[in-house]
């Protein structure tokens, strides 16, 4: 069995896709995971399953159940092991809250990376890794250039943003 990271996009953040994590641990163990654990009411949870497509899953689910469409993305711990440790701006992001894994559901097609760089939007505080774009955001995150607007529109990939205080505690949940 493999422990997981599920990442939900949207969720809890207006009014739409109001989502009770109670309502999503059971969903999610519905599905057959265990261990189900959520973090914070943003649509976060670690689980434990078998190998496997496990994304289209969940959506389907929760479109049946609760009626909307949710893009979901899900890291094995390793992934996210790797996200937390090629993190190029740990030095100089002292603030957590404010340094952004903006997690990408593949990795873009290299033609369409070469024809569309991201990190050019930002190339002082933006790095590519495996299946994320790192933004260090000083000022905070409305104040950054969109790296996950521009990334969804030319790179053909979803994209669900997480402070690094997130992303380290689910690498610690997992």
């Amino acid at each position: 069995m493999t422990r997981f990271a599920v990442l939900l996009r949207g969720i809890n953040v207006g009014t739409a896709k109001r989502l009770a994590m109670a309502d999503l641990r059971e969903l999610l163990a519905g599905l057959g995971f265990t261990a189900v654990r959520t973090h914070l009411n943003s649509g976060n949870a670690t689980v434990t399953g078998p190998d496997g497509e496990h994304a289209p899953r969940i959506e389907a689910a929760l479109r049946e159940r609760f009626g909307f469409e949710v893009r979901t993305i899900v890291l094995t711990a390793g992934e996210l092991r790797a996200i937390v440790d090629g993190n190029p701006f740990a030095e100089v992001a002292t603030n957590g809250s404010r340094m952004m894994a903006h997690v990408l559901s593949a990795t873009p097609d290299p033609a369409l990376l070469a024809a569309h760089d991201v990190v050019a939007l930002d190339p002082e505080r933006a790095a590519l890794g495996p299946r994320v774009l790192y933004q260090w955001c000083p000022d905070g995150l409305l104040a950054a250039p969109p790296l996950a607007a521009f990334a969804e529109k030319h790179l053909g990939v979803t994209v669900t943003a997480r402070n690094w205080n997130t992303v380290t505690k689910l690498d610690s949940l997992l």
